[in-house]
């Protein structure tokens, strides 16, 4: 019998065992994710009935998307790192070009929130919405500005003109806020990535270097469904209020979580004194008119107050509501157009869904987060969850 070459052994080998291979088992452990735990699943209870997401992505239409940048650890070397922060960005619209009518409020004015001034002049809000740090509000609007221009308009070169709005917080505690490294592309990424359906939460986006009530804090988010009758024995009509937290705000003997006092209960401090601002956007399909998404924005100051804030010197607490109803309401093609609007005398349900989202999306970004070392090693450590479901049984608030 002839011997076989042992080069042909080997070839034969190279030749069969990948599809060998690939008719074994798979034996190593499939890729894991992080396990999202948010504000209810630790047994909070809340008031109110959210939507199916209990995010502002409920509001049908509404797109938000993020860039998070994370790099470095150690000693502030301003320029180089380390970096903790990002880009959120909201499309009331998705990417649809209709403006939509919004509203303003500033509960404590030590921040920065650009284009209201046109907000409250013309009632709409015309593109997206972008939040990131304090030193990074000119780049992301001249970013947002571009991305505009490059997806064209009703002018040969683009939009004719563009004014956006972008809302900061501060992140110099964790962030090299004085290194600028949030570039456009960042912006651009964080537009064309927007989706609806789930959304991340805590430290992502511009929530990335954010602390909140001494604790780990950063974007949060809730919603609310309202029935609204038109007669008494009518079928009801269901309206969604969705809200967006960009949460950098409290002391910790202030948070009050569920009516219970969690920052006495889980003393601690990061910071001498509050350094912090709250930036919230409201979303809702209920048809309103801008001096009443005005009042809508006004209510989230309710709902942080329920989380024990007194909104301080240095806090930039600014709020925006918009209505994704009434399609190209600001169309000038007619000389008038027909909108529809809830009477005031019938907005009570919806006041109330703003404060409640507004307070769960605030306990949403302190729960679904994570403890981060960012710049000179400083340290900010994340609500700890087991230490609130022993509050709960100590105050009695488990459902």
């Amino acid at each position: 019998m002839k011997a076989i070459s042992p080069r042909l052994v080997v070839f034969a080998l190279l030749l069969f065992l990948p599809a060998l291979a690939a008719r074994e088992p798979q034996t190593s452990p499939p890729p894991t994710t992080k396990e999202i735990i948010r504000a209810r699943s630790l047994g909070l209870p809340f008031d109110g009935t959210p939507g199916p997401l209990n995010a502002i992505t409920d509001v049908a239409g509404v797109e938000v998307g993020y860039t998070t940048l994370i790099s470095g650890e150690g000693k502030l070397e301003v320029g180089k790192g380390p970096v903790r922060t990002g880009v959120t960005a909201i499309l009331p619209r998705g990417k649809k070009d209709d403006p939509v009518y919004a509203g303003l409020f500033s509960l404590n004015g030590n921040g920065e929130m650009t284009g209201t001034a046109w907000i409250e002049e013309g009632g709409f809000l015309e593109g997206p919405i972008a939040l990131t740090n304090t030193h990074s509000v000119g780049v992301v609007r001249d970013a947002l500005i571009a991305w505009r221009v490059k997806r064209g308009g009703t002018d040969p070169g683009g939009f004719f003109w563009s004014l956006p709005v972008v809302a900061e917080t501060w992140d110099g505690w964790l962030n090299d806020v004085n290194g600028f490294h949030v570039k456009p592309d960042d912006v651009f990424n964080a537009l064309n990535t927007a989706h609806g359906g789930a959304i991340d939460e805590g430290s992502v986006g511009g929530g990335t270097g954010m602390v909140c009530y001494e604790f780990k804090g950063g974007t949060g988010t809730a919603s609310r469904r309202i029935e609204m009758k038109e007669k008494k024995d009518a079928a009801p009509r269901t309206y969604t209020v969705g809200v967006l937290v960009q949460a950098n705000f409290g002391r910790r003997p202030l948070l009050v979580i569920a009516g219970m006092p969690v920052g006495k209960d889980i003393p601690g401090s990061v910071y001498p004194r509050e350094n912090g601002s709250c930036i919230a956007v409201v979303a809702t399909d209920a048809p309103l008119l801008p001096h009443q998404l005005k009042r809508l924005a006004r209510r989230v100051s309710l709902g942080l107050a329920r989380t024990g804030t007194v909104s301080g010197n240095g806090s930039g607490d600014l709020f925006i509501a918009f209505s994704t109803a009434n399609p190209e309401a600001s169309n000038s093609d007619k000389l008038t157009r027909s909108v529809e609007t809830v009477p005031n005398d019938r907005l009570d349900s919806i006041f109330d869904a703003v404060v409640q989202a507004t307070e769960e999306a605030v306990v949403n970004a302190l729960v679904d987060n994570q403890s981060m070392t960012g710049r000179d090693d400083h340290r900010v450590e994340a609500l700890p969850h087991e230490r609130v479901r022993e509050l709960l049984k100590k105050y009695n608030r488990a459902p």
